[in-house]
Order: C-alpha cells, then structure tokens, then sequence
C-alpha cells in the first residue's frame, strides 16, 4: 500500500487545511549501471509506486529518454485503448508499436530492474542514467543528453507550461 502524504493548504492548525497527496514523483537521481546494466529505482520512488510493485517501462515519443510509470497508473491508459475503434487504423499502428517496444517490469530484492537494450539505446544510456521525475511517474536519461535538454528550459517556457495546464 502507498502511504498517504499530506501537505498543508492554508492554515496550518485546522485538519481542513491537509489535502492528501496520492504519491508524486520528484527530484532527481543520477546512478551508474551495475554490471548487468541494472538500473536502482530509488527507495522512495518503489514507495510511492506501491502494488503491484511493477512499472511498464515506454519509449518516449518526444524525447531520446525512457518514460516509467507505475503499473497501476496504466489502468486508465489501457481503459481509453480498449475503447479504441478496431477500424483506426493510426491509432492501433501506434498501439502496435508502443506495445512491442514496451516492457512491464519488477525490481529484485534491492529495487533494481533491467530495462531491455532496445530502451537502452532509444535513451542513448550506456554506463550512467539520471532518474528524472514528471510527479506522475519518472524518466530515464542519458546525463548529458539530459543537461542539455534542462539548459534549453527557458523561464518563458515555464511560464507558458504552467499557463498550458493550469498549474
């Protein structure tokens, strides 16, 4: 089970003010790949992808990166694809291709996964992976192709993304 946090919304000393935070995803790790060429999730991102202790494991579309998200979060996503029209056919190429490059994955016992060399590659990960987080699940970067996308972030852009969604 996924522990419930809490962050506090206007004042401080009534219970009305906490509003329950069903597990985000923040920060960012920088890790080198074990010989095996595992990746450790950290401790408290495997708490907050709570059961099934599984993550599916996507090519980014728009991006050279690896996107993770937590198993249960899939559900809704694979719920809008089964209602999907067998006659779309652009839909269901894109489905097809996504689905065969995809992986849904465990960690062992120290919370570590195995991501397939095919992902790998699409990320242009080789020896070290920064872990970097979207709050509803994480991605897997090369560190320097990372650095560079994080360089381009203007605070124009920031400004215009929060406007976007509403943040």
């Amino acid at each position: 089970m996924v522990s419930q946090e809490y962050i506090l919304v206007g004042d401080r000393n009534t219970a009305e003010s906490a509003v329950p935070l069903a597990g985000l995803f923040v920060s960012q790790y920088r890790h080198t790949l074990d010989p095996k060429r595992r990746i450790t999730i950290p401790a408290s991102w495997r708490e907050v992808i709570g059961q099934p202790p599984q993550v599916f494991v996507l090519p980014s579309v728009t991006d050279p990166c690896v996107v993770v998200y937590p198993a249960r979060m899939m559900a809704d996503r694979i719920e809008r694809i089964r209602r999907l029209s067998m006659a779309d056919d652009k839909a269901r190429r894109f489905l097809r291709t996504m689905a065969s490059r995809s992986e849904l994955l465990s960690w062992d016992v120290q919370g570590r996964i195995r991501v397939k060399d095919e992902l790998l590659a699409h990320a242009r990960i080789a020896d070290e992976v920064m872990l970097v987080s979207h709050f509803d699940g994480f991605e897997l970067w090369n560190p320097r192709l990372w650095e560079a996308a994080a360089r381009k972030v203007t605070a124009q852009d920031l400004r215009k993304g929060s406007e976007q969604i509403g943040f």
